[in-house]
């Protein structure tokens, strides 16, 4: 006991340090999947359906309906 008081931190301090480290790592990583998978919609059929003619532009749609 007395060696483990001079060096400061013992051996099993430093394991703990490092594993509490690597937790909070793959806390952090979990927060950041969690954060991307919100952003994705839960529902693909309320995304819009592309149709094979695109609709007009609201410039064309302004001139054609010009007299």
């Amino acid at each position: 006991m007395e060696h483990e008081l001079r060096m400061g931190l013992s051996v099993w301090s430093i394991v703990a340090i490092v594993c509490n480290s690597v937790v909070g790592v793959l806390i952090l990583i979990l927060f950041v999947i969690l954060y991307k998978a919100c952003k994705v919609p839960s529902h693909p059929e309320i995304l819009p359906v592309f149709t094979a003619e695109p609709e007009p532009r609201r410039e064309q749609k302004y001139l054609l309906s010009t007299p």
